[in-house]
């Protein structure tokens, strides 16, 4: 189960981005059109892993080929909202999204260690509180890288600035 949501879902949002860059410039042009500081492609990638997170989506994904298709086709369309939205939405909206994702990884990944019961039916409970515990230690490693390197960016900017002044 962790591998499905730790490993599979980066992989395929990371296969997206890579996409993102063959895309024409002119259907890039009108993304970015309706992308407007990247809150139309944060908003999609946060629908998307909101529905990707709950129990019975990750035990369909498993039996139905459909499903897991449909996931797939969600998580690549994420990577490439992902690669077109992250630099144009700014350290403010970037810092409201994440927050709010990684915020929704940690309250999954704490029901997913507190249940007495199996949320997925296709996985063990070991498996699924194994998921909980990655989901909270992979939320609090990306906010503070996000955290490290919004703080360095301002501290760059500053500097520049200063510099400028002298």
């Amino acid at each position: 189960m962790w591998r499905h949501m730790v490993l599979q879902f980066p992989l395929l949002m990371a296969s997206g981005a890579l996409l993102a860059v063959a895309l024409p410039e002119r259907l890039r042009r009108w993304v970015m059109s309706c992308n407007t500081h990247g809150i139309a492609g944060l908003v999609w990638i946060s629908a998307a892993l909101a529905v990707l997170m709950i129990p019975r989506v990750l035990d369909l994904a498993l039996y139905r080929s459909d499903i897991e298709v449909a996931k797939c086709a969600a998580l690549l369309l994420a990577g490439v909202a992902l690669r077109l939205s992250w630099r144009p939405a700014g350290l403010i909206i970037q810092g409201f999204f994440l927050g709010n994702l990684l915020m929704m990884m940690v309250v999954v990944g704490q029901l997913y260690i507190d249940s007495p019961l199996r949320l997925c039916n296709a996985y063990l409970l070991d498996d699924q509180q194994r998921l909980g515990q990655w989901l909270i230690s992979l939320a609090a490693f990306v906010g503070l890288t996000w955290l490290a390197n919004a703080t360095w960016r301002l501290i760059q900017r500053d500097e520049a600035r200063l510099a400028q002044q002298s």
